[in-house]
């Protein structure tokens, strides 16, 4: 059984790695990029801003259970007790990367309008990343595991911070393979 603070490299390099698979797609010549599949999904460029839509709101989320993790920290004497028999719902996550493996009904809010521009989209990313490293950061030493909030997307109940960020990078490989499924199609249109 792994430590928390094994968990914490993995997670971060899981979400680089994501956020680097997902920057790629931005490079995409624009024919494909804007291509919207037989079956009416969305095409890439509309992908791209569902991601940074997704992970702003996530990042709302994190950014506040991370203030209460610290605060529970400085109020703990000893804090590092309350995580000593930590579990990771790593299957549990894993599930949420895999395009079509539940049916997922987003909120109205996280659907792409196309009211910025494929830069701004970017940077927006590129800004999500900065801050998904500023919270492992921030929680370098386990504390993101005192404070859980409840995540009710495919019934994954009571999660803490690393399990949120993780949640938002396997969000990120989700689309990451629609958007190698909106190219194949793509391409063998012709």
């Amino acid at each position: 059984m792994k430590n928390l603070t094994d968990w914490i490299p993995e997670i971060q390099n899981f979400i680089e790695t994501t956020f680097r698979q997902i920057d790629y797609w931005f490079d995409m010549a624009e024919p494909c990029r804007q291509y919207k599949p037989l079956n009416g999904g969305w095409s890439i460029d509309q992908i791209l801003e569902h991601i940074s839509l997704t992970n702003h709101f996530l990042l709302i989320l994190i950014l506040k259970a991370t203030k209460k993790s610290l605060e529970k920290k400085a109020s703990t004497l000893d804090w590092q007790q309350e995580v000593t028999n930590y579990s990771f719902q790593l299957e549990k996550l894993q599930q949420i990367g895999i395009h079509k493996s539940f049916c997922w009904m987003r909120p109205e809010h996280m659907e792409p309008k196309g009211d910025i521009t494929l830069v701004e989209v970017r940077q927006k990313l590129k800004e999500q990343l900065h801050q998904c490293l500023q919270v492992l950061d921030q929680l370098k030493n386990g504390e993101g595991a005192l404070h859980k909030t409840t995540m009710t997307v495919n019934s994954l109940g009571k999660m803490d911070v690393y399990e949120y960020l993780y949640f938002l990078a396997q969000h990120g490989q989700r689309h990451v393979t629609q958007m190698e499924n909106n190219r194949t199609e793509f391409e063998s249109l012709g």
